[in-house]
């Protein structure tokens, strides 16, 4: 299994040196290989005795954090849709696109979403599951900026990283104080301690915190404004990214963890309000579209929004049926989105109002798109899987949970409404989708291309997702007690016993599912009568806007911030970094006590030693006050001297001999070096700047000062000088301490220092020789 979610990055790595046989192989057919090969793994675990499977393998554990992966019937679901979609799209892909185009990165970034995609949804450790998140999040931002030559694939990938990244560190917050709290990483575990996180004061938080990286991912209003741009990437990545995968790694998230959260009432009442304005602001934004792949993003924002307000609810039905409508949203939106590359591809336009009368031209691309928008639209008939799914909607809609908060009575009053609301608006817009593309008059000879049928490698991928609507639409049960009844029973965390099936009678939600119909059908027809209401409703107004604002002006104030400090003086650079040190430090060490002084051990100090300090201190104000370059050089080096002298006071011999060679060869360097430097200058700085200098030189060197007298005085920990005094005889031989140490205990850092020395010394070497055969030549 750990193996199945490195496999598409293994693949990946190869593919550039594949690529290079892409005139005579497109580099899809290798990379189809991968999704193919999972997809055929996972599906031998269909069947109704299926049991969660659980694989470990160390990654860092100090930190207990291991490479952790659980299957059971959520994650099962979600392997199958990232796997058998992806291999329909990478085959649709070798046929969309041409081998001129940079095909290697393009299947490099597909693969590399594919493994993170498999991780987070097969993770049980939630530091494992944030790391393969955050590479969601960057692959998808590669793939949706893959024509980057386009300002609006820039844009678009730039606002999907910028929105998903800020929920996916939302989310990491949650997850650190779930990991915190409950003092495990695992999620399974979590869940187990689901009655004290429920009572954790800091619960509130953890799911704010992890419903911001569900709803920005998931593309929930009011953060759904990156998904229509998104749109700007290929086809392929667009049906591969926003029917199956990415937009449902949020849906994922909130099921995941449902066991935990919907023990809380807020968690109904929040994530049910915002599935459901989600469904309804999608649905009716869909209807002003005229691109029919925003028609298609804003129809994935409603669905979506559909199956978060099903999680919300939180009932038996719900439940079941939001994992019925994960599968069947991915069967439907997947074909409809290869429908709209075929008509893009073929036609040269995707503008609805230049297209119509195409199933003339294109007649089985037309066939799958009915049954992809009929199913999408609910339409109450028996092959068509969307129907189902629609109905159980409407059902739990119908009968949701008491709960003790009175917004959560209104709820159950308004919901309904809502649902039916937005549900007409979704019938609207299939019925859109497919009449306005297919029917009516076009302005053919306007296109780009002469319209005709697309090549059979490109119908055959919408073409299996259709054939997967129709028997999933004729027999339903097929896919329920070995399929659908472990996903929904993973998220409820209890056996459900839900039947399938098409006619119960006329019931409130088959009312409902006619209602829609009946009023869906009407508006469709009037369309023209009452679009108008868009310049009311929404009118100007646009979160786009308040998007753009705020990234206008976050970059317009950092800049003014930076170049406040980044003006190329070098003084101030140290100033602003030696002044940060010094607030964090005495801060931090003020609070925490840090700060002690402890003489009950030191030595007695004898006139000689006073005698050498004060020569120091004198020869180091010399430096400030010295006008000449070797004065100074020689003044500093003193105070190098003194130190050496302490040591040999101190019987520190061999330190006292590195001391002076390195004063030495310091001293030497700087004569050199200031050989070639300009002569000090008179100092012009002002008299506020000479004060701020001085404080900053003084509050720092009484900081060091501070800290190692408190280093020296603070005694939290044994001394390791006892066990190198005590062992270096017996473990290395030697009974000089200092040597051991420095030979065989840390022997590895010595021999990198010299290496690093000897490096240094052929490089100076080869400097000389080269000045040498330059002067030879002149």
């Amino acid at each position: 299994m750990i193996f199945t979610v490195f496999f598409p990055l293994i693949i990946a790595i190869v593919i550039p040196f594949l690529n290079r046989f892409k005139k005579r192989i497109h580099t899809g057919v290798f990379a189809l290989v991968v999704p193919l090969g999972i997809f055929l793994y996972f599906i031998r675990f269909i069947g109704e005795d299926f049991q969660p499977v659980s694989q470990q393998v160390p990654w860092i554990p100090s930190l207990n954090i291991m490479l952790d992966f659980y299957l059971d019937g959520l994650s099962l679901l979600f392997v199958l849709l990232i796997s058998g979609i992806g291999a329909l799209v990478t085959l649709y892909s070798i046929y969309y696109l041409h081998k001129n185009e940079k095909l290697g990165h393009f299947y490099v970034y597909l693969l590399m979403f594919m493994s993170a995609m498999l991780g987070v949804v097969l993770s049980d450790n939630v530091f494992v599951l944030y790391s393969f998140w955050e590479l969601t999040s960057i692959s998808s931002f590669l793939l949706i900026g893959y024509w980057n030559h386009r300002e609006r694939s820039r844009y678009g990938a730039l606002k999907s990283l910028l929105v998903t990244v800020f929920g996916g560190l939302s989310m990491f917050a949650g997850l650190i104080l779930l990991s915190i709290i409950t003092e495990t990483t695992s999620i399974q575990e979590m869940v187990l301690q689901k009655e004290m996180l429920l009572n954790n004061d800091y619960f509130p938080l953890i799911m704010t915190f992890l419903l911001l990286g569900a709803f920005t991912k998931s593309a929930q209003f009011p953060f759904h404004i990156w998904l229509p741009d998104a749109m700007e990437a290929p086809t392929p990545v667009s049906a591969y990214l926003h029917s199956a995968t990415m937009v449902k790694a949020g849906i994922f998230l909130v099921a995941r963890f449902s066991p935990i959260l919907s023990g809380s009432e807020w968690f109904f009442i929040v994530v049910s309000i915002v599935g459901i304005i989600t469904l309804c602001w999608g649905s009716y934004m869909a209807v002003r579209q005229t691109d029919l792949k925003a028609i298609l993003a804003f129809s994935t924002i409603s669905q979506l929004g559909m199956i978060m307000a099903m999680l919300g609810f939180g009932t038996e039905v719900a439940v079941f049926a939001a994992a019925f409508h994960i599968l069947n949203h991915a069967t439907f939106k997947g074909s409809l989105f290869m429908v709209a590359g075929i008509v893009d591809h073929e036609t040269g336009s995707r503008d609805i109002r230049k297209l119509g009368g195409l199933f003339t031209f294109l007649p089985i691309t037309a066939t799958l798109a009915l049954f992809g928008t009929f199913s999408m639209a609910g339409v109450p008939l028996p092959f068509l899987n969307g129907f189902y799914s629609k109905e159980m909607f409407f059902d739990s809609a119908l009968n949701l949970t008491e709960g003790s908060l009175t917004l959560t009575t209104f709820l159950r009053n308004v919901i309904p409404y809502l649902a039916v609301f937005g549900s007409i608006f979704t019938f609207v817009y299939s019925m859109y989708l497919f009449f306005g593309t297919f029917t009516g008059k076009g302005d053919i000879g306007s296109l780009p291309k002469r319209p005709h049928e697309a090549p059979v490698g490109m119908l055959v991928p919408p073409a299996i997702l259709v054939v997967g609507i129709i028997l999933i639409g004729l027999f339903p049960n097929m896919v329920n007690q070995p399929f659908l009844a472990h996903a929904a029973e993973a998220i409820s965390g209890m056996k459900l016993e839900e039947k399938i099936a098409f006619w119960h009678g006329i019931t409130p939600p088959f009312r409902m599912s006619l209602t829609v119909v009946g009023i869906g059908t009407l508006l469709f027809v009037f369309r023209n009568k009452w679009k108008g209401i868009y310049h009311a409703i929404p009118g100007p107004l646009s979160l786009n806007r308040v998007y753009d604002w705020l990234l206008e002006k976050t970059e317009s104030y950092s800049s003014r911030m930076t170049k406040g400090y980044m003006n190329g003086s070098i003084s101030r650079y140290v100033a602003l970094i030696l002044t940060t040190i010094l607030l964090v430090t005495f801060t931090f060490m003020g609070f925490t006590e840090g700060f002690v002084m402890d003489t009950s051990n030191l030595a007695e100090v004898s006139t000689l030693e006073i005698s050498i300090a004060i020569v120091m201190i004198v020869a180091a104000f010399g430096t400030i006050f010295s006008n000449n370059n070797i004065a100074a050089i020689i003044i500093l080096g003193v105070v190098g001297y003194g130190i050496s002298t302490l040591f040999v006071i101190y019987r520190a011999p061999d330190l006292a001999l590195t001391q002076l060679i390195v004063e030495t060869v310091t001293v030497a360097l700087f004569l050199l070096c200031f050989y070639h430097l300009p002569k000090l200058r008179k100092n012009v700085d002002s008299k506020r700047t000479k004060i701020i200098n001085s404080a900053i030189a003084i509050s720092f060197g009484t900081l060091m000062t501070m800290v190692a007298i408190s280093s020296h005085s603070s005694k939290w920990f044994e001394p390791i000088s006892e066990y190198f005094i005590e062992t270096s005889e017996e473990l290395a031989g030697g009974d000089n301490v200092v040597n051991v140490i420095l030979v065989d205990m840390r022997g590895l850092d010595t021999l990198f220092e010299i290496t690093v020395l000897g490096i240094a010394a052929l490089g100076i070497y080869g400097l000389i020789r080269l000045r040498n055969k330059k002067e030879e030549n002149e």
